[in-house]
């Protein structure tokens, strides 16, 4: 069951919630219990929320998707639904009262918001990942949100660099998102799932991903010093989908191969973004 649970939650995308928020935090409020707790949140227990949720609704068309029952997403037995769920409940709660307990009136919409996203996305009656340019938005908002919930938490000042910042992370998130789709596009559309992908195609897709990166980048020409540097982490993400630009609905599966590259270009970037960081601070 354990085994299940952690493969469910995909932990290769652990950080890519985690660091959002703490870095955030910190850069604004320094380290403290809250930084500590809410880390360990937005680490284990919202991506557990966000990616077991999603493998107990989409057991069907995972069944079909030859690149699932791996570090890409597990095929969750049906006697392990329930107890996914479960365990979504028991280690989201708590956090979630301590979050509460610490935080304004503000801070709990935000909070709030990120965790209906991670629900809506999903779950039965809402479904949002069927509905198309709605699932890349939604997708992108469980990786924003954490950063802007630890800035609305920790008292930060919105600036105009600030919303840049945070405008190019939002397409970003949804550029990855409908990247990530166009190689599901056969197994969905056999399973009756809708997407952006499913709807305009892999072709269109790609190309508005590969737009969408570059729009991130230039976004962030507009933050503050060295922040700008940021824009050039842009390109290599935009270069990797650009591979795809011709790609047919009947090619869409050999995408794989570029979002296996999106999954480790994530890493390099985030060392990127983390000596930006701490560069700004010592500048």
């Amino acid at each position: 069951m354990l085994r299940a649970l952690f493969v469910s939650s995909r932990p290769l995308s652990w950080v890519n919630t985690a660091f959002p928020f703490a870095a955030a935090y910190v850069l604004t409020a320094g380290v403290d219990v809250t930084l500590v707790i809410g880390t360990l949140y937005f680490l284990v227990p919202y991506n557990l929320a966000m990616y077991g949720i999603n493998d107990v609704f989409d057991y069907e068309s995972d069944l079909r998707n030859p690149r699932k029952g791996g570090v890409e997403g597990a095929v969750l037995d049906r006697s392990m639904h329930r107890p996914t769920l479960i365990a979504v409940v028991v280690t989201n709660v708590p956090f979630l009262v301590y979050l509460v307990a610490v935080g304004s009136p503000l801070s709990w919409l935000v909070l709030g918001l990120s965790v209906f996203a991670v629900i809506a996305y999903s779950a039965k009656g809402l479904r949002f990942k069927e509905k198309p340019f709605l699932d890349s938005i939604t997708s992108s908002t469980h990786f924003v949100s954490p950063a802007v919930y630890a800035l609305v938490l920790a008292g930060a000042i919105f600036t105009p660099q600030l919303w840049a910042v945070l405008g190019a992370f939002f397409l970003w998130g949804a550029a990855s998102h409908a990247f990530g789709a166009v190689q599901d596009v056969i197994a969905d559309r056999e399973g009756g799932l809708a997407s952006v992908a499913t709807v305009i195609g892999a072709r269109a897709t790609v190309r508005l991903s590969v737009v969408l990166y570059l729009l991130a980048g230039a976004l962030l020409l507009l933050s503050a010093w060295p922040g700008q540097l940021a824009a050039l982490l842009a390109i290599p993400y935009a270069v990797s989908c650009a591979v795809y630009w011709n790609i047919t609905d009947a090619e869409a599966e050999s995408a794989n191969r570029g979002w296996k590259r999106f999954l480790w270009l994530n890493f390099a970037t985030g060392f990127c973004v983390t000596v930006l960081l701490i560069a700004s601070v010592l500048l």
